[in-house]
């Protein structure tokens, strides 16, 4: 428990932080970029407390080997891991994909070419690896890994950072125009966080999808003992979902809408379903998982 509660104070209090900060920080960053609103400096600003926080929990809790942060693992079979895991994210998220457009819920895009789709292949190839790098590190890496330690259940602990993971993408869903600033809007910013938990209803599909991922990628890095896995997999699932935002689009007429989570555009009630199976077949292959590392 004192793991999770160090590193839930890192992340509430770079929260806290960097909202009271974004106003500000407004007032020196505008006027030199123009285009960056306060919720996206407040989000810049969370990025950047959250990071010296964690320095401090790290060195506070001793978290200095690489087995700590998820590397434990020789650095071939590592990458042997990893990139199984990204060819794996890759077959897994594309039939979602596929069934979005089937099913009408995303149609391309008007300008839609075989180089918007390389750009966007690219783009989502970047974006995979250092979304699933960055966040298997500090979640199943560093956070999962100290909380398992801890705990007598280590599944109870795989759940609840999951939960942890799935309410950390619900931070940043407001836009605040510039016109619309005031000094007050850092105290508006905290208190939409709180609007989307306390009105569950609106976030439960994009929550349960996240979380649902969360709780795979974590059973997953719990029974291979290193995070190069699951870094796979979510880079490789980030992979399709940046390429298809990119070179499709949410189809407002058909019935079908109501499968995705719209202020993400992707995750939703398909994806959930989707991955709800995912770790059904990924429980039922438990005995297979016994011999990996000594195979991998």
């Amino acid at each position: 428990m004192r793991s999770l509660l160090w590193f839930l104070a890192a992340i509430v209090g770079a929260i806290v932080v960097a909202s009271l900060a974004s106003y500000p920080a407004y007032l020196v960053i505008h006027p030199l970029v123009p285009e960056w609103r306060i919720d996206k400096i407040a989000s810049r600003l969370f990025d950047l407390f959250l990071l010296l926080s964690l320095i401090h929990v790290v060195r506070r809790l001793k978290l200095t080997t690489r087995r700590d942060w998820g590397y434990g693992l020789p650095r071939p079979r590592w990458l042997r891991q990893f990139m199984s895991g990204l060819a794996i994210g890759v077959a897994t998220m594309l039939p979602v994909t596929l069934a979005m457009l089937v099913l009408g819920a995303r149609t391309a895009v008007a300008d839609f070419s075989i180089s918007l789709l390389g750009h966007a292949l690219l783009v989502g190839l970047g974006s995979g690896l250092v979304v699933g790098l960055l966040e298997e590190t500090l979640f199943r890496g560093l956070l999962q890994g100290a909380v398992i330690r801890e705990w007598r259940r280590p599944m109870a602990g795989i759940v609840f950072v999951a939960l942890l993971f799935a309410a950390m993408h619900f931070l940043a869903d407001i836009r605040i125009a510039h016109e619309d600033v005031t000094p007050g809007s850092g105290l508006y910013l905290l208190a939409t966080i709180a609007d989307n938990f306390l009105a569950p209803a609106s976030i439960v599909d994009g929550f349960l999808a996240l979380f649902a991922v969360g709780l795979l990628t974590g059973i997953v890095a719990w029974w291979t003992g290193s995070i190069a896995l699951s870094a796979g997999l979510h880079a490789g699932w980030v992979w399709m979902m940046r390429t298809a935002l990119i070179t499709t689009q949410i189809d407002d007429h058909s019935g079908r809408a109501w499968l995705i989570y719209r202020p993400h555009g992707y995750v939703g009630w398909l994806t959930f379903a989707w991955t709800l199976l995912l770790v059904t077949a990924l429980l039922l292959s438990r005995r297979r998982w016994k011999s990996w590392r000594a195979r991998s």
